[in-house]
C-alpha cells in the first residue's frame, strides 16, 4: 500500500507543480474539448449487474447520452440468475472475460486484482486527466480503494454513495392515530410495538427484511454496529478503546438479542423473519401490518408515493434511532457508503481506450450527465424537465444511477426529486451517524482466512443468533457460544482487522 500511496503523492504532488494542468476546471476543458470532436465509435463487453428494484433495460435514455458523448455502445451482459459474485468468479476462473465488469464489493476486486485478472488502474492514471484531478480533490475516497499490494483494482466512486443511507422508519400516521409517541429507547420501542399489536392483532409491529443483516444497524443503539453479512466478519473499530473489537461475544450484543428474542415470542416481529425477502416486506408494510422499519432512506419516498393513491393519510416517515438503553448512545450504523464500481479486465484488447472511456466519468461535464441526463431532455440546469413520482421511478424511467452507469455522482439530482419528507430526513439524519470506519485492504493470504475459517466463524454466528433469537438456544448457555467462537478463531479474524488498519495508518503516516 506504501508504495502505491507515495505513487499516489507523486501525481498528486506533480499536479500541484503544474498548478493549472491537473485542477478540475483544467481537466473539464480537457473534456470539453475531446468531446467537442466526433468519438471513436467502439464497442466494449460489460458483465453488469440488474437491481429487482430498477430492472436493466437496454433502451434506457443513460445509455444513449454515453455513446453521443464517448463513441462507446456497451456490449451488456448479465449474471445468470442476478448472482453477480458467482457470475464473476466464473468469468474469471474461465479466462473469457469482458472488457469491463461491476462489482459490488472491494475485496471481489481486491481478490481478482491480485490473482492478476484485473488491471492496476493507478498505471494509467498519467493518461487519465479527469481522474487524476479527481483524485487530487478527493484524497481520502482514493486512498479507501487501494487494494493491500498497493494497487487499484476497483475505480472509485463519490457521491451515490448516500442513496445507501439506511434508517429506522415509521407509520406516522398511525402512530398520531393511536397517540404513541416515537420510541427514543429499546424499552420504549419494546412498549410502542406492544400498543401497536393490540390496536392491530395481525400485525407485525417491527418488520425488516433479510433475516439478520440488519443487526447491524440495530447494533449501532448498542455501541456494536458489525456487519451481520456472509462474507463479511463481524468486527468493529471501538473508537472509546481505540481497537479492533468482534462484536458477537460482546455483552450489549446479548442485550440486543435478548430484546430481539422477546419481540419474536410476542409476536412483534414476523415468526419467519429469517425468510423475509424484499417483496415479501413491502407487502407486510403497505398492507398495515407493519408500522416500524429498517430500510433504505428512500423507501420513504417508495411506500408514500405509491400508498398514498388509495390511502392519502399514509406517511412512513424517518424516525431517529432509539437507544439500545436509557440514556445510551441513539446512533445509526453508518451505511451512506458505497463499494460498486467498474473493473478492467486484463485480458482486454482494448484496456487504453476503456481507461479513456471511465476517465469521462470524472469529469465535471460526465458528473452531470451521469446525475441529472441530457441538457433540455431530461435536464434544464440543476432541475430535471420531467416530474418523477420517487428516485426508483426516475431510475426505471431513465438509467441514470443504475449500476454500471455512473462513478461520481452529484446527490442533488436524487434530492430534487425527493419529497418534502424524505428531503427532511437527509437533513436530519446525519445528526445520528455511528462511525465512519475507513475500507481496510487485505493480503491475499488474509482474505483466504476470511474466506475459510471467517465463513465457518459466521455460519455458526448466524446459526446461534438466529437460536438466541427464536429460543430454541437458551441465553444461560451464552458463555458456551462464546467458547465456540473462540475455538473457531474470532481473535485471528480480529487480528487480520487490526493488522490491515496498522498498514493503513503508517503508510498515511509516511
Amino acid at each position: 500500500m506504501l508504495a502505491t500511496i507515495m505513487s499516489m503523492s507523486f501525481v498528486m504532488g506533480a499536479c500541484s507543480k503544474e498548478n493549472s494542468v491537473a485542477t478540475p476546471s483544467a481537466a473539464s476543458t480537457a473534456a470539453a474539448s475531446s468531446a467537442s470532436s466526433a468519438p471513436k465509435a467502439q464497442t466494449f463487453k460489460f458483465l453488469d449487474y440488474s437491481n429487482p428494484s430498477w430492472p436493466y433495460d437496454a433502451n434506457w435514455k443513460v445509455w444513449g447520452y454515453l455513446t453521443e458523448k464517448t463513441g462507446v455502445k456497451l456490449d451488456i451482459q448479465l449474471p445468470p440468475g442476478n448472482l453477480l459474485e458467482d457470475a464473476l468468479s466464473m468469468t474469471v476462473a474461465s479466462g473469457d472475460m469482458p472488457d469491463l465488469m461491476w462489482t459490488q464489493t472491494k475485496a471481489i476486486a481486491d481478490k481478482f486484482g491480485q490473482q492478476g485478472a484485473l488491471v492496476n488502474i493507478l498505471d494509467y492514471v498519467k493518461d487519465m486527466p479527469n481522474l487524476k484531478a479527481w483524485m487530487e480533490k478527493y484524497p481520502t475516497e482514493a486512498q479507501n480503494v487501494l487494494s493491500s499490494d498497493g494497487k487499484m483494482y476497483v475505480f472509485p466512486n463519490q457521491g451515490l454513495g448516500e442513496s445507501n443511507r439506511r434508517t429506522w422508519m415509521y407509520r406516522e400516521d398511525v402512530f398520531k392515530k393511536l397517540g404513541l409517541a416515537a420510541p427514543t429507547n429499546w424499552d420504549e420501542l419494546y412498549d410502542t410495538l406492544k400498543k401497536l399489536k393490540t390496536a392491530y392483532p395481525e400485525s407485525y409491529p417491527l418488520t425488516f427484511r433479510n433475516g439478520l443483516r440488519y443487526l447491524y444497524d440495530f447494533g449501532a443503539g448498542f455501541n456494536v454496529p458489525a456487519e451481520v453479512e456472509k462474507r463479511k466478519a463481524s468486527v468493529f473499530f471501538d473508537s472509546a478503546s481505540k481497537d479492533w473489537k468482534y462484536a458477537p461475544i460482546q455483552n450489549e450484543y446479548k442485550t440486543m438479542l435478548t430484546y430481539m428474542n422477546k419481540f419474536y415470542k410476542e409476536s412483534l416481529i414476523p415468526k419467519d423473519f429469517l425468510t423475509i425477502d424484499t417483496k415479501m416486506w413491502q407487502d407486510i408494510v403497505s398492507t398495515n401490518r407493519a408500522f416500524v422499519t429498517l430500510d433504505y432512506m428512500g423507501r420513504i419516498d417508495f411506500y408514500n408515493s405509491a400508498l398514498r393513491k388509495d390511502n392519502p393519510q399514509f406517511t412512513m416517515n424517518y424516525m431517529a434511532p432509539p437507544a439500545g438503553w436509557a440514556g445510551g448512545p441513539r446512533k445509526t450504523a453508518f451505511t451512506a457508503v458505497t463499494e460498486e464500481g467498474f473493473m478492467v479486465s486484463s485480458k482486454s484488447t482494448k484496456i487504453k481506450d476503456v481507461m479513456k472511456y471511465l476517465d469521462f466519468f470524472y469529469s465535471e461535464e460526465g458528473k452531470k450527465l451521469v446525475s441529472w441526463g441530457k441538457e433540455g431532455d431530461t435536464a434544464s440546469g440543476t432541475s430535471f424537465t420531467t416530474k418523477y413520482a420517487d428516485i426508483a421511478d426516475l431510475r426505471k424511467k431513465t438509467g441514470l444511477s443504475t449500476d454500471g452507469a455512473y462513478t461520481w455522482f452529484d446527490f442533488n439530482a436524487h434530492i430534487s426529486v425527493s419529497s418534502p419528507e424524505l428531503q427532511a430526513a437527509y437533513k436530519e439524519a446525519p445528526k445520528y451517524d455511528g462511525e465512519k470506519n475507513s475500507t481496510l485492504a487485505f493480503t491475499l493470504e488474509e482474505q483466504q482466512i476470511l474466506d475459510t475459517k471467517g465463513d465457518s466463524l459466521n455460519a455458526n454466528r448466524d446459526e446461534n443468533f438466529s437460536k438466541f433469537i427464536m429460543g430454541s438456544r437458551n441465553f444461560s448457555e451464552w458463555d458456551k457460544f462464546v467458547e465456540e467462537q473462540k475455538k473457531l478463531g474470532y481473535e485471528e479474524i480480529v487480528n487480520i482487522y487490526r493488522n490491515a488498519d496498522k498498514r493503513a495508518k503508517a503508510a498515511v503516516k509516511k
